[in-house]
């Protein structure tokens, strides 16, 4: 009697470490995306500025800026936790970002510009930690899902309704190596 409740006793203390587990990784999945959120919100209040300081010098590239304030603006409206919507939007405002460099290549004077050298910095730092933040979250979904997926967890994850999440990647022709001179 006493070895079937100490087996019935092992087996529940193993399923809710498994449980909390899951819920552990679970929160930090959802901080990690937190955390890219941040630096995406970040992005995004830097593009205006960064706008307004190249309208000046090239008022004729107007598809350019508009191409820039669509993608900003999809990509703010993208729902919280769809990763793959964010992941997209987030290309095409990448590609968007590109275009207004490259017209700023055409203006000296821009390029020499104090507040336009400056937001450059500051979208290249925020760059920086967008990509440390995706490498972060990336980590993390790579723990859960590992998890989820292994044997006997993969039986606790789906009893209690445990999902695997998508990474947060990024385009192919984003992990080419784009030089913009200025």
């Amino acid at each position: 009697m006493y070895i079937i409740i100490g087996i019935v006793a092992l087996l529940g203390l193993a399923v809710m470490s498994m449980y909390n587990k899951f819920v552990k990784l679970k929160n930090q999945v959802q901080e990690a995306w937190s955390g890219i959120d941040v630096q995406l919100k970040r992005r995004y209040d830097l593009i205006p500025n960064l706008v307004e300081t190249v309208k000046g010098y090239a008022t004729h590239e107007k598809e350019v800026f508009n191409n820039l304030a669509e993608a900003r603006s999809r990509a703010i409206g993208v729902p919280k936790q769809d990763v793959a919507g964010q992941a997209n939007a987030e290309n095409m405002l990448g590609n968007a970002l590109k275009s207004v460099f490259a017209v700023a290549e055409a203006y000296p004077d821009l390029r020499s510009n104090t507040n336009f050298l400056q937001l450059q910095d500051q979208l290249a730092s925020v760059e920086d930690a967008i990509e440390k933040s995706r490498r972060y979250y990336n980590a993390v979904v790579r723990d859960n899902n590992t998890y989820r997926e292994s044997v006997p967890s993969s039986v606790i994850g789906g009893m209690f309704n445990f999902d695997t999440y998508d990474y947060f990647e990024i385009d192919r022709i984003e992990r080419e190596n784009v030089q913009v001179k200025f």
